[in-house]
């Protein structure tokens, strides 16, 4: 390999800019993720749920793992992630803690609160955050609106950096109506955007935007000063992108999500399927807003 591809982190299926190979190559914390968003690089971020996966999306330059309650769909074939319980969030955080630090690598590693675990009380939720942080998360991420706002607030100021989520909030699917976008009258929408600001200034860091028409995205994306967005069908100019593991690697036997691109097509392995979903959420060719948006 020539000095100028190894400079540009250069990869079989797109080549990484200068900074996110800068990026990849140093500890990924909280304050440098922000500085990214804020020089107008695009985050990326994958699910993993074991220890090999996260070290090679890791090796892949991917800045963010999300251990997410995903897993109970995808690792313990559970028909939606309300069954996920504190215990197994921990038992997988710690997996992929693990990895990580076997592996000596940079990324930023958040762990879901699960169904039931923050609900009752803000002690509650501190107690659920306590245990995911032990068990090795750097961040942790809760579903809702305006209601988590005084959690979110109540975990930061205790030192807890926080990811919220709006749009489509699996654990509440069933009061949603099913896996359907979000947002889309007016009054939905200016909702959301209320309840984003209420998060932002609790102290969210982090917002994910799942099944979100892209104009509502990207508006949330621009008034939002001091928290990236992370979307998931929810457009291209989001901050970030953030997958399903098995969804990019084509590893689903069921109807495969509109917002969801194949990385595996084409890659002689995982390692560069996750570069190729690196490199196009960089150079902005993932999401298509006419193939994975509303």
């Amino acid at each position: 390999m020539s000095a100028s591809a190894e400079s540009t982190n250069a990869t079989p299926y797109g080549t990484l800019p200068p900074t996110a190979a800068a990026s990849a190559r140093k500890p990924i914390s909280l304050p440098r993720l922000l500085e990214m968003h804020a020089r107008g690089e695009k985050l990326t971020m994958l699910t993993a749920y074991d220890a090999t996966f996260a070290a090679v999306a890791d090796a892949a330059g991917v800045e963010c793992i999300l251990v997410g309650d995903s897993l109970g769909m995808v690792c313990q074939g559970l028909s939606s992630t309300m069954g996920v319980t504190l215990q197994a969030m921990c038992y997988h955080i710690e997996s992929v803690a693990r990895g990580l630090r076997r592996a000596q690598a940079t990324a930023w590693l958040i762990g879901d609160l699960p169904y039931g675990s923050y609900h009752e009380s803000r002690e509650q939720a501190l107690r659920s955050a306590a245990a995911l942080m032990q068990a090795g998360s750097h961040m942790v991420k809760l579903e809702g609106g305006g209601w988590t706002a005084d959690t979110v607030r109540f975990l930061v100021e205790r030192g807890i950096p926080v990811c919220a989520h709006l749009g489509l909030t699996p654990q509440t699917v069933h009061a949603l109506g099913g896996y359907r976008v979000q947002g889309k009258t007016q009054e939905s929408a200016a909702l959301m955007k209320r309840q984003a600001h209420e998060l932002q200034d609790a102290g969210a860091a982090l917002l994910v935007l799942e099944m979100v028409p892209a104009a509502l995205a990207a508006e949330l994306t621009r008034e939002l000063t001091h928290c990236a967005t992370i979307g998931i069908g929810a457009g291209k100019d989001t901050a970030g992108q953030v997958l399903v593991l098995h969804d990019m690697l084509g590893i689903n036997l069921g109807k495969m999500p509109k917002f969801v691109r194949n990385f595996m097509t084409g890659a002689p392995g995982v390692k560069e399927a996750m570069q190729a979903y690196v490199a196009a959420v960089k150079n902005g060719s993932f999401p298509d807003n006419t193939q994975h948006a509303w």
